[in-house]
């Protein structure tokens, strides 16, 4: 369940930001620093989410992705990225996410930011959890259609879909085509190539 990052008392060193009087952008870098190993911290129109680590299903649909853009891809040179902090154009703020998946080309993240452009990005990916669907569904489509990302691909599991949404305009895109899971989903240009969602 995505919640409020409860901060231990005496959390607060020489350098951190008092509580009263920070700024959001000061708060996030504080929840960030103290959220637990595998929680993920993401700023979205002006609200701090903290995310629990995924479950066992979770993670085998982003692995098995993984593994059919590796296996499928007709650019090899194009890499799979998992945990990369992206910052995006928001309406109020910069607003900072990690997909559960990242396709860019070669070299694009070797560096020793955290955060990074989107610029290169082809494809983002979400699998939805009770907790984070409805932000996948709006916020990041939003959110990821303004960055001028080609592809944003959510594996909603609450409704059984795979929606793929592609040409983005403005803060939306102006192709979606819903697939029910188990189908064979064409991933459109710059991607090129079909995912089979049977194997979710």
């Amino acid at each position: 369940m995505a919640m409020p990052l409860p901060v231990p008392e005496g959390a607060f060193s020489e350098g951190m930001p008092e509580r009263e009087g920070a700024s959001l952008e000061e708060t996030f870098e504080l929840f960030s620093a103290l959220a637990p190993k595998g929680w993920r911290v993401e700023l979205i129109e002006g609200e701090i989410y903290v995310v629990p680590p995924a479950n066992g299903e979770h993670e085998k649909i982003v692995t098995e992705m993984v593994e059919q853009v590796i296996a499928r891809r007709v650019d090899k040179e194009l890499r799979n990225s998992t945990g990369i902090g992206l910052y995006l154009p928001g309406v109020t703020g910069t607003v900072r996410v990690v997909p559960d998946l990242v396709v860019a080309p070669r070299d694009c993240f070797d560096d020793q930011q955290e955060w990074h452009s989107p610029d290169p990005v082809l494809l983002v990916a979400e699998v939805t959890s009770s907790s984070t669907a409805s932000r996948d569904r709006v916020q990041k489509i939003r959110a990821y259609a303004r960055a001028g990302i080609p592809v944003y691909l959510m594996i909603d599991r609450e409704a059984g879909e795979a929606v793929v949404c592609s040409e983005p305009v403005g803060d939306d895109y102006a192709h979606k085509s819903i697939h029910k899971l188990g189908a064979i989903v064409p991933l459109p240009h710059p991607l090129g190539f079909d995912l089979d969602t049977g194997a979710f």
